[in-house]
C-alpha cells in the first residue's frame, strides 16, 4: 500500500467519500480512512434505510386506511415487521456497496481503520484492538468524521430500553407505546413511522413547535395532521429525567411550570447531535474546536492549522448529507485553486419524509420579518389541484415568501405530497435570485403537483387562475 498521498481525507460519510471522489477526478492521489463502512451514518444507519421504512409506512397506511377510496378491496391486511427492517438494511448494503465500487473506480486508495492526526501531514491508522495499521502522509488532510446522537445526563441511553436512532431502525417489533424526545426531523420521522405500525406515539419537544425550524403554519398544519393519527404532542415541554423501570421507562416533563410523569415501554431519544471530534489529535495539533464542533474558515474549510481542512457534521449545522456533500467538493476545489463561490448556507433545503411530508428553503415569514423585509406571500392549497384530487392526496399546500421591493424569492416552504421532490424546483429559482415572474411566466405541465408552485407565486401577486 502507497503510504503517500496528495490528499488524505478522515471518514468515508456524504462528506468524506465525495471529497475523496471530487479530489480523484481533479487528478490528486487520494487515500481514504474510515473504520466502518463507507457512507457513514447518512447511508448506513440514517437518510437511506430511514427512508425506505418510511417507504413501507406509507403503503401499509395507504393500503390500510385510503385502499377503498380507489376502489380496492383489502381483507386481512397484515405486516411482517422483520421483514421491513430486512428491507431497509438490505436498501443500506446495496447502496454502501454502490459507494465502494464508485471509490475503487476513482481509483482511491480505502484505508480501513480508525485515524488520528498525529503532525500537520500525517494519520496514524489503527485497527479495532487499538493497534497501528500504517501511518499516512498527505500535504493536505480533510477531517470529516461526523457526528453522533447527542447525550445529556439527564437522558441516560442504554440503547435497549432508552435508545437513539440507530435502535430505532433494528427493533424486532413496534413497541407498545413510544416517547419521542425532540421534534425536529429525526424524531418526527420515527413517531410517523411507528405510529402507522401501531404504536401509541408521544413527541416532547421543548421549542413552541414541531419541526420548530419550519414556518409556523406549517409546523402547525403537520401538528394537526399528526394529532389526527392519534399522536400525543407536548411543546413549550422540557423533560427533566428519564428513569427506566421494571416496565419500561418513566420520563418527568415540566409544561408551564407543573411537572408531571410520562411511561412508555420505549423512550427514543433525538434531540441533536454532536461532533465526532475525541481520539483524533485536535487537541495534540492545538486545532481549534468550539461546542464540540471544530472551527474553520467557511471559504475554503481550513482549521486553524494550514493544510488541515474539516467539512461536513464535524463543523456543525446545518446537519445534512447534501451540505456535507456541498463542502467536500467545495473544499477540495478550493485546494485545486478554483474560485468557486462560497456555499450559499440561506438556501440549503431541508427536508422531513413523514407523510405529509415537509420541505423548505431560505427564511420563514417570521424571518423575513425580523431581517426588516415587507413581504408578498402567496399560498395555494393542494386541495384545490387537481392532480392532488387525482391521486388522493389533497393535504398541505405551498407557500412563498417574495420581498415585495424586488420580487426576489426570499423563502419556500411545501407541506403535502411530494414536498421533499418539488423543492428543486424553488431551490434553483432562489440560487439564481428568481422573482415571482420567473416562476409565474414558467409554464407548468398540467396535471402536476408542481403547478401549486407556479399558483402560489400568482397568489402573492394577486393572479392566481384557480383559487
Amino acid at each position: 500500500m502507497t503510504n503517500k498521498f496528495d490528499i488524505a481525507i478522515l471518514g468515508g460519510g456524504p462528506g468524506g467519500y465525495v471529497a475523496a471522489i471530487r479530489a480523484a477526478q481533479l487528478g490528486y492521489k487520494t487515500a481514504l480512512i474510515e473504520k466502518e463502512n463507507l457512507g457513514g451514518v447518512c447511508l448506513n444507519w440514517g437518510c437511506i434505510p430511514t427512508k425506505s421504512l418510511l417507504k413501507n409506512a406509507e403503503v401499509y397506511d395507504m393500503m390500510k386506511n385510503h385502499s377503498a377510496d380507489f376502489g380496492i378491496k383489502v381483507e386481512g391486511l397484515s405486516f411482517d415487521f422483520a421483514k421491513i427492517i430486512r428491507r431497509s438494511r438490505n436498501v443500506s448494503t446495496k447502496i454502501t456497496k454502490g459507494v465502494e465500487y464508485l471509490v475503487k473506480k476513482n481509483k482511491i486508495e480505502h484505508i480501513r481503520g480508525f485515524g488520528k492526526l498525529i503532525s500537520k501531514n500525517e494519520i496514524q491508522v489503527l485497527n479495532e484492538k487499538g493497534n497501528e495499521i500504517s501511518i499516512i502522509s498527505a500535504d493536505k488532510i480533510i477531517i470529516a468524521t461526523g457526528a453522533r446522537t447527542k447525550e445529556i445526563p439527564s437522558i441516560p441511553i442504554d440503547r435497549e430500553i432508552i435508545i437513539t436512532s440507530t435502535e430505532a431502525m433494528t427493533l424486532k417489533e413496534p413497541p407498545k407505546d413510544l416517547i419521542v424526545i425532540g421534534g425536529g426531523a429525526i424524531g418526527i420521522e420515527f413517531a410517523y413511522f411507528y405510529s402507522i405500525f401501531g404504536t401509541k406515539v408521544t413527541i416532547v419537544e421543548m421549542m413552541d413547535s414541531i419541526l420548530p425550524v419550519e414556518d409556523k403554519e406549517v409546523s402547525s398544519a403537520l401538528e394537526s395532521s399528526f394529532k389526527k393519527r392519534g399522536i400525543v404532542i407536548h411543546t413549550s415541554t422540557s423533560v427533566e429525567k428519564a428513569k427506566v423501570t421494571n416496565n419500561g421507562v418513566e420520563v418527568g416533563i415540566i409544561k408551564n411550570g407543573e411537572k408531571s410523569v410520562l411511561t412508555a415501554e420505549k423512550v427514543l431519544c433525538a434531540i441533536g447531535v454532536s461532533g465526532n471530534v475525541e481520539g483524533i489529535g485536535l487537541e495534540e495539533l492545538k486545532i481549534i474546536t468550539e461546542k464540540n464542533y471544530i472551527k474553520v474558515d467557511k471559504n475554503t474549510y481550513e482549521t486553524n492549522v494550514g493544510g488541515i481542512y474539516a467539512i461536513g457534521d464535524v463543523i456543525g449545522a446545518p446537519w445534512l448529507a447534501h451540505v456535507a456533500s456541498a463542502e467536500g467538493i467545495h473544499c477540495v476545489e478550493s485546494i485545486h485553486g478554483k474560485n468557486s463561490a462560497p456555499i450559499d448556507y440561506s438556501s440549503i433545503p431541508g427536508c422531513t419524509y413523514c407523510q405529509p411530508q415537509v420541505a423548505s428553503i431560505g427564511l420563514t415569514e417570521e424571518k423575513a420579518k425580523e431581517k426588516g423585509y415587507e413581504l408578498k406571500i402567496g399560498k395555494f392549497p393542494f386541495a384545490a389541484s387537481g392532480k392532488s384530487a387525482a391521486i388522493g392526496e389533497r393535504d398541505g399546500f405551498v407557500k412563498l415568501i417574495f420581498d415585495s421591493k424586488y420580487g426576489e424569492l426570499l423563502g419556500a416552504h411545501i407541506i403535502g405530497s411530494e414536498a421533499t421532490e418539488l423543492i428543486a424546483e424553488l431551490g434553483i429559482v432562489k440560487a439564481l435570485e428568481g422573482t415571482h415572474e420567473s416562476i409565474i411566466k414558467t409554464i407548468h405541465a398540467h396535471p402536476t403537483l408542481s403547478e401549486s408552485i407556479m399558483e402560489a407565486a400568482a397568489n402573492a401577486y394577486g393572479e392566481a387562475i384557480h383559487i
